[in-house]
């Protein structure tokens, strides 16, 4: 999987979290409430570490690029 549909899925996962989260809220059930602001802290995650991969490979190219011109 890329890392851009990591971000794609993380960006998903965090907005059914928020729509769990609220119905909880709007119904009154706290486990509810509880579940969906795990799905949307797990959503945010997701999407921190595709775009970590994102910035580490950038850099790995960089480096890479740079040490194929000094050859």
């Amino acid at each position: 999987m890329s890392n851009e549909s990591k971000r794609a899925e993380g960006a998903a996962e965090e907005l059914g979290g928020k729509i769990k989260k609220t119905v909880g809220k709007v119904i009154g059930n706290e486990q509810m409430q509880v579940e969906g602001l795990a799905q949307q802290t797990k959503g945010k995650v997701q999407q921190k570490v595709g775009e970590a991969k994102e910035a580490v490979k950038d850099a790995a190219n960089k480096i890479a690029d740079r040490a194929n011109e000094k050859l």
